[in-house]
């Protein structure tokens, strides 16, 4: 016997979007049936038949030459005709159950199934595998029972003779309500070390959910028996009519492309339903509640029962509705829907709002079936009839769930399940629109960023409820969505997003002034926040300039940055789109050397050194940097840099010595090092060395210029020649030296006097430099030289020294008249006294003034001694301070006497009380302290 070798199995063609949801196809089986199927079972894509004469086969859907033929230990006469088969989601482990309630255990890698001693006589309903799946062995099991006992075992397969399989078998439960016929065990993820137990019978359901414990190792005892002695089960209960009615519990399979046994792998829950005479009640296995003691009666109030009225109602032959309605034999649950099968019908249900999805007669009414079955690993689902496999083929059940969803405000779960562009559109419009409604702007921006719905009625939406930051939020994400195609459109929202940065960075620079603002929820935002806040905005603005720089057009965008304010931002919007050419523009313009220098340290462009290097060479702060900077640069033209270099010697030139010169440093550079053989910078070079005047050489100057006149040039005619004039020129350079000044002019006068046929005309020429005097002059006159020619100005000179010997008598009258007041003063301070009130106060402490020693200051200002000390040592330095406090201490003691004690006091006195501490300079030195201390009470500054 085989399957169809390619597959395993022969089905219809591919299942494309048009397909129903379930279609129902029947397997070709590739080898004759030898007796009808009694029980069968799919999991991890193994398929299991048991037939009517006791053999058991095995396929694996995945190999269809893997086929294992097994035979039970007996004959069916012997033991019963297998009844049931329980196989774990794994597949690793198979119970087969008799008739007779023999019982039987096969592993996978096994062909031999063995007697399972410990339950024999047990006619098992349903079984718990255990939620970690794992292979070697079973680890603990539940065993539903059909006389209402539950039994925990562990099997353990083996190969000894003598030895059970099963490690131990224990009855931990009764339900008292007849045959367990479901059963079901997890983990509750919330709490790992506390379990979920729910047991199901006929018109009961219920549910535990506690801590479990072993004492010993693996398989020494059980672990579910302190669940069910200690915990007591939430219960569902139904009507107890339609006794005959089939009963039974299933889950949804594990989630496609998730780890065995996760649960809420996708953030959803499990989903169960349980089979009753009254409907499928059925609902979602939450794992945690907000009281983990009510767990299971949450479960059961969340829940929802489908009542057989809900189903299509069965026909006649003669296709009239049947006046009674026959019950569910079998379902089982997909992902999303619900399997019910109802004499030969299978029909589908939606689990979220109850539709019918598929409603096909798949076979007779009278065929007798043997149940759905599904494989919870691999989520495929069967049908069994005696001699027939049907496969329930599922092609896209969740395709309708985001419109069920979305009417059922769910929206977050509606946009997991929506998969096409239109889909995701119609979900994220009705979520925005319902966040929105609630209040969370943010999130709505979000949605609505990604969906179709009229950019401007969502724009004037956040605008007419004064959410900026939502309406930010959501130009962000419109613009990151947006095609690059769209170049006008991105440049606008762009252009708009930089004009709301700004509003709100200006908004939280203006709250952080204020402390503090009201939301539109009525709620303070502290100072502190804001100011966190602030930065993250910041941060948040650059990401978005940097991201989308070739979206912004810089003319806009300076425009609107500039007229906010924002210096920071327009100059980092400068920097990202390199326009390096307004960030130092823009530094110059505030005269910010410094900043502007360290962009254009940073270019290449010969051009923007050509531009700017006449403006900055100028400013001494940075001409050295500078000159730096354009020694290391390639390819400069540098008689584009003369004009520079000549302002610069023009402006700061010839105040600064050759060696500090940055022009001159500069051409050495191009000259020496560079190379340059351009005559222009060979020249401004000379001329910059023969304009200097730092060299200092005004005596040998003078001195050339003066012997040019001796060789030749003609005094006679008006002035006094080219080469005098010169030599008076150079004589008034060093400025404020006047004794240099006066040595060069009478070298000057010298020559002047010498060569001039008339003393009166030299006079006036020297009469050029105010340091020169007639008595200075009278040495360089001829022996023989006529007074005449000078008795004016001797006669000025006697009259002024006559003028100043007359001042000095009248400051020396002065002086002692000075000196007279003084001593005079000094008199009336021994005779100087204040009177002191009875009720005066120290000015520190007000304290009656006369309760200890005192002083009192000519501007009424009184201390009492220790006080006043107090408050010059606050004010004073730390050497005055230290001395203060060992002069007190020596004088406390009363170490010192006589003389020594007496100097100690009067140098204690001139310390402390040398000025008062409110009226000398003492008071000035503490114009920086508070008005109100640390030691004050505020609440008496309070307005």
């Amino acid at each position: 016997m085989s399957l169809d070798p390619s597959l395993g199995y022969a089905t219809g063609s591919a299942a494309d979007t048009a397909l129903p949801i379930f279609d129902v196809q029947k397997v070709q089986l590739r080898f004759d049936i030898s007796a009808d199927f009694v029980a069968a079972q799919v999991a991890n894509n193994v398929l299991i038949l048991a037939l009517s004469t006791g053999r058991i086969l095995r396929f694996d859907l995945d190999n269809a030459e893997d086929i294992d033929d097994i035979d039970l230990p007996k004959r069916p006469a012997e033991i019963g005709v297998i009844r049931k088969l329980f196989l774990d989601p794994s597949a690793s482990h198979l119970i087969i159950c008799t008739t007779l309630g023999e019982n039987f255990y096969l592993h996978t890698q096994s062909r031999q199934p063995k007697a399972l001693a410990g339950l024999k006589g047990v006619q098992v309903e349903s079984i718990a595998w255990n939620p970690s799946q794992p292979t070697a062995s079973t680890r603990e099991i539940l065993v539903g029972a059909a006389d209402g006992n539950v039994y925990e075992t562990f099997i353990e397969p083996t190969t000894e003779f003598c030895r059970r399989q099963e490690k131990f078998v224990r009855n931990v439960y009764n339900t008292q309500d007849g045959a367990v016929v479901g059963l079901y065990a997890d983990v509750l993820s919330a709490r790992p070390d506390t379990r979920r137990v729910m047991v199901a019978t006929a018109h009961k359901l219920l549910h535990f959910s506690a801590r479990t414990g072993r004492q010993g190792s693996e398989g020494s005892g059980s672990v579910y028996a302190k669940l069910f002695e200690s915990e007591t089960p939430a219960v569902n209960e139904v009507d107890r009519t339609g006794a005959n009615a089939a009963s039974m519990l299933v889950t949804t399979p594990d989630v496609p492309d998730s780890p065995p046994s996760t649960i809420d792998s996708q953030g959803v829950d499990r989903a169960y339903a349980w089979l009753t005479s009254q409907g499928i009640f059925n609902g979602q296995l939450i794992t945690t509640a907000a009281d983990p003691a009510v767990l299971g009666r949450q479960l059961f109030r969340e829940s929802k029962m489908l009542p057989p009225s809900k189903l299509p109602p069965m026909q006649t032959s003669g296709g009239r509705p049947r006046t009674q309605q026959p019950p569910v034999s079998s379902i089982t649950l997909t992902q999303h829907h619900i399997l019910a099968f109802v004499e030969g019908r299978l029909t589908g249900i939606n689990r979220l709002d109850g539709s019918i999805v598929y409603n096909q007669q798949v076979l007779d009414p009278a065929t007798p079936t043997l149940g759905l079955f599904a494989d919870h690993q691999k989520n495929t689902y069967w049908l069994f009839t005696q001699t027939e496999i049907f496969e329930v083929v599922v092609t896209d059940e969740s395709r309708d769930l985001w419109r069920i969803l979305l009417q059922q405000s769910k929206y977050e779960e509606a946009q997991r399940y929506a998969k096409t562009p239109e889909q995701k559109d119609a979900v994220a419009s009705m979520t925005g629109d319902h966040l929105i409604s609630q209040g969370k702007f943010a999130e709505a921006a979000v949605v609505l960023g990604k969906s179709t719905k009229a950019f401007e009625d969502v724009c004037l939406t956040f605008i007419d409820k004064g959410e900026q930051d939502a309406l930010r939020k959501y130009l962000l994400v419109k613009l990151a969505s947006q095609g690059k195609k769209a170049v006008m459109q991105r440049m606008m929202v762009a252009s708009w997003l930089v004009e709301l940065f700004m509003a709100k960075l200006n908004q939280l620079d203006d709250t952080i002034s204020t402390k503090a603002e009201l939301t539109a929820t009525q709620s303070m935002v502290s100072a502190a926040d804001t100011k966190k806040l602030l930065p993250a905005t910041r941060k948040e603005f650059q990401d978005f300039v940097t991201r989308n720089k070739s979206d912004l057009d810089p003319k806009t965008v300076y425009e609107v940055i500039s007229s906010h304010g924002r210096e920071e931002e327009l100059l980092f919007f400068a920097n990202v789109v390199e326009d390096y050419n307004y960030v130092i523009a823009y530094w110059v313009q505030r005269e910010r050397w410094t900043e502007a220098m360290a962009v254009l340290k940073r270019q290449t462009t010969p051009e923007m050194f050509y531009r700017y290097s006449t403006v900055l060479m100028a400013q001494q702060s940075v001409a050295v940097e500078l000159a730096e900077v354009l020694m290391r640069q390639q390819g400069l033209e540098v008689k584009k840099l003369i004009p520079a270099l000549l302002n610069y010697n023009r402006i700061v030139g010839g105040s600064v010595p050759l060696a500090q010169n940055q022009a001159v440093r500069y051409l050495l550079f191009c000259v020496n090092h560079a190379e340059s053989k351009e005559p222009a910078v060979h020249n401004t070079l000379i001329s910059l060395y023969a304009a200097h005047p730092g060299m200092g050489c005004f005596g040998e100057a003078v001195e050339l210029a003066l012997k040019y006149e001796d060789d030749g040039e003609d005094a006679g005619g008006k002035g006094w020649g080219r080469y005098v004039e010169l030599a008076a020129d150079v004589a008034d350079r060093p400025g404020n030296d006047e004794a240099l000044r006066k040595k060069l002019w009478l070298k000057v006068a010298k020559k002047v006097i010498g060569r001039s046929k008339g003393i009166k005309s030299a006079i006036e020429f020297l009469k050029r430099c105010e340091l020169l005097r007639i008595e200075d002059l009278i040495p360089f006159f001829p022996d023989f030289v006529v007074i005449d020619d000078f008795k004016e100005e001797i006669c000025a000179a006697l009259e002024d020294y006559s003028r100043r010997i007359e001042g000095l008598r009248v400051e020396m009258d002065e002086s002692a008249g000075t000196a007279e007041h003084i001593r005079e003063d000094i008199k009336k301070l021994d005779q100087r006294y204040a009177i002191v009130e009875p009720g005066e106060r120290c000015w520190k402490c007000r304290l009656p003034l006369l309760m200890r020693q005192f002083f009192v200051f000519p501007c009424q200002h009184a201390f009492h001694a220790d006080c006043l000390g107090e408050m010059v040592m606050q004010s004073v330095g730390m050497g005055k301070g230290k001395r203060i406090r060992e002069l007190r201490t020596e004088i406390g003691r009363g170490v010192a006497m006589g003389k020594r004690r007496e100097g100690m006091v009067k140098e204690l006195d001139g310390l402390v009380a040398g000025a008062c501490v409110l009226c000398s300079d003492m008071a000035v030195k503490m114009i920086d302290e508070p008005f109100v201390t640390a030691a004050d009470n505020r609440e008496e500054w309070a307005v």
